[in-house]
């Protein structure tokens, strides 16, 4: 690394230094101030509001490149949430980073009537990450012999993905054919970590082991989009991707009444005719919910997951009913919530401090335990949320608590 006395904000303004070399000359921190200082310049601003602390030195190659400093995001908090999962069980408190007002109070309002009448009731389903690369064969026969391959290979491939990682492991592949495109959509288990990475890597060992014992076979691209990786997909919808979560609660009768200002059945209709007569008539994929994508969005942005994976991890539905007893019965099944409390931006202090706020910073014991933790508080917190909506919208009062609470006072 040069003294970071040889390079200036001159060297960048003249051009003879560009912003993409300033890392390895002066620093990451040191590069972030200049690349600032020279925006400053040349936009003829002041950007003092961007000069947000943080270990520059580990971002840099890991999280962002080109670094000019931080943007800051309002973080509140919803609960006590009461959960009884298989992994997560007790109450926490969930934290949510929004510029939105009248979030964190709905999904207040939703903790408060789980808590009066019981607690969300949490199960993982499933927990796996995938990838998918597209190969090309000679034709549809060869891609059929190239699937039946598979099949009887899988521990050879098994063995080449699990060279490439000390935490995954492959736990499936399940072949499409088009053609002559086969498309190997592998399924592994990640430990703590979202994974995505991870499986990226080992995928490619398992590609390479194909090609590599069957000349006849080429590769394409190592996602084939059969993933299927942020974007909206029946294949996630059906199959899941990361944790499918399915999460439940009982509000009584009398606290839909006095906490949540409706009745079950004016919460059960606006179910039906909204979250499934309605994103019907739009020809919704995943989208039979209300607004999850509001509480993962703010939940990722507060703990550092992957943001574009809020497209596949808020699909959803919810669904309610009437209990023999005239209770309020509700739930919501996320059949791709791709989390982790490993990697990415999990490192991050304000977003390790935000993890461990619900108890389950970093690494888990058995591994995949902390990730599995996470995923039933985003689910229950979620639901939470989709409670508190559907009754907002039951008695009317959405625009009221918007006007409240999401309106700028001077």
């Amino acid at each position: 690394m040069g003294d970071v006395r040889v390079v200036g904000l001159e060297d960048l303004l003249s051009g003879r230094v560009k912003l993409h070399m300033l890392d390895e000359l002066v620093g990451a921190r040191e590069a972030t101030r200049l690349r600032r200082k020279y925006l400053e310049q040349q936009a003829g601003i002041e950007l003092s509001q961007l000069d947000v602390d943080l270990p520059y030195e580990g971002v840099v190659g890991r999280n962002c490149e080109n670094t000019i400093g931080g943007v800051t995001i309002p973080l509140g908090v919803a609960g006590p949430l009461p959960i009884e999962g298989e992994h997560f069980r007790g109450s926490t408190y969930v934290p949510l980073a929004t510029t939105e007002g009248a979030l964190v109070a709905t999904v207040n309002r939703g903790a408060a009537a789980i808590r009066s009448s019981g607690a969300v009731k949490v199960r993982v389903l499933d927990d796996k990450m995938t990838r998918a690369p597209v190969l090309e064969t000679p034709g549809v026969e060869w891609s059929f012999r190239l699937t039946k391959w598979v099949e009887q290979n899988f521990q050879l491939l098994r063995e080449a993905f699990r060279s490439a990682t000390n935490h995954g492991d492959l736990r499936g592949i399940k072949p499409f054919v088009a053609g002559k495109f086969v498309f190997l959509r592998m399924e592994a288990t990640t430990g703590d970590a979202m994974g995505m990475n991870m499986v990226t890597k080992a995928a490619e060992r398992v590609v390479e082991e194909v090609v590599s014992r069957l000349d006849w076979v080429k590769h394409v691209s190592l996602s084939g989009n059969l993933c299927t990786d942020k974007k909206p997909a029946a294949v996630n919808w059906v199959m899941g991707r990361g944790k499918t979560v399915s999460a439940e609660a009982v509000i009584k009768r009398d606290v839909v009444g006095s906490v949540l200002k409706t009745t079950p059945e004016a919460v059960m209709k606006v179910v039906s005719a909204k979250l499934y007569v309605g994103s019907a008539l739009a020809g919704a994929l995943g989208g039979f919910n209300a607004h999850v994508a509001n509480v993962i969005a703010a939940v990722f942005i507060a703990t550092g997951q992957d943001l574009a994976q809020v497209v596949e991890s808020s699909e959803s539905i919810t669904y309610a009913d009437i209990t023999p007893a005239g209770d309020l019965y509700f739930s919501l099944t996320i059949p791709s919530l791709e989390v982790g409390t490993v990697g990415g931006g999990t490192w991050l202090p304000a977003q390790r401090a935000a993890l461990s706020i619900m108890g389950v910073a970093g690494p888990g014991d058995p591994p995949g335990t902390n990730a599995r933790k996470f995923a039933e508080v985003v689910a229950a917190a979620a639901l939470a949320g989709e409670l508190s909506l559907t009754s907002a919208l039951s008695a009317h009062h959405l625009v009221k608590a918007h006007d409240r609470l999401g309106r700028g006072r001077r």
